[in-house]
């Protein structure tokens, strides 16, 4: 059992275990005590944890099994009671709702078709040949599950085009930023927050 600031977790060999860019998105979270909050791509269910002590609810996806089976455990080890789990690709678990934040670390590195082993972990971070397959499939549907006036924060590579995932939050009306950033080896991995203006 691993600890993070009191909450005490486990991993799974088949489930992407929390590493620089979880930890990075963990320290810079924007959440609000009102928040009704969900995550894609929960993984263990540690940023979920986290941010389960702060808002209203949290409902937390992760296309592979595995993940949400760890997540539970991890879930029930905490004795946490806001968090609510669906096993699903992107927005697929959620049709219809919305939410006033939403968390996505991000499959974020470049993998081409040589590099790819098909397995249940490596949607954890293949993003395609040029690491914005799945991003693009996020911002494409981020709009309609989103309350006015709600955020968005996700984290990525600058090895995936950071300034293209700023302009597609511009173009959909919301104002985003860098807020965090980590050098990282051969990238820098950022934590993005998007706010979506109130129509006038």
């Amino acid at each position: 059992m691993l600890d993070y600031n009191g909450i005490h977790y486990q991993t799974h060999p088949e489930v992407y275990e929390p590493a620089e860019d979880t930890f990075l998105f963990a320290e810079n979270l924007q959440v609000k005590r009102r928040d009704r909050v969900l995550e894609i791509g929960t993984g263990t269910g540690i940023i979920a944890l986290i941010v389960a002590r702060k808002c209203r609810t949290v409902t937390a996806t992760d296309v592979n099994p595995h993940a949400i089976d760890c997540a539970l455990k991890n879930i029930i080890n905490n004795k946490t009671y806001n968090v609510e789990l669906k096993r699903g690709n992107l927005f697929e678990p959620v049709k219809g709702e919305k939410y006033d934040l939403i968390l996505f670390n991000t499959p974020y590195l470049p993998t081409s078709e040589e590099e790819r082993v098909e397995d249940e972990l490596e949607a954890a971070w293949d993003g395609g040949e040029d690491g914005r397959k799945i991003i693009d499939q996020f911002l494409e549907l981020l709009p309609h599950h989103l309350n006015p006036g709600g955020r968005v924060q996700l984290v990525q590579s600058s090895l995936s085009d950071i300034d293209k995932t700023l302009e597609k939050l511009g173009e959909m009306g919301l104002e985003a930023s860098v807020t965090a950033r980590e050098k990282c080896f051969f990238e820098e991995v950022v934590v993005i927050t998007g706010k979506l203006e109130p129509k006038t």
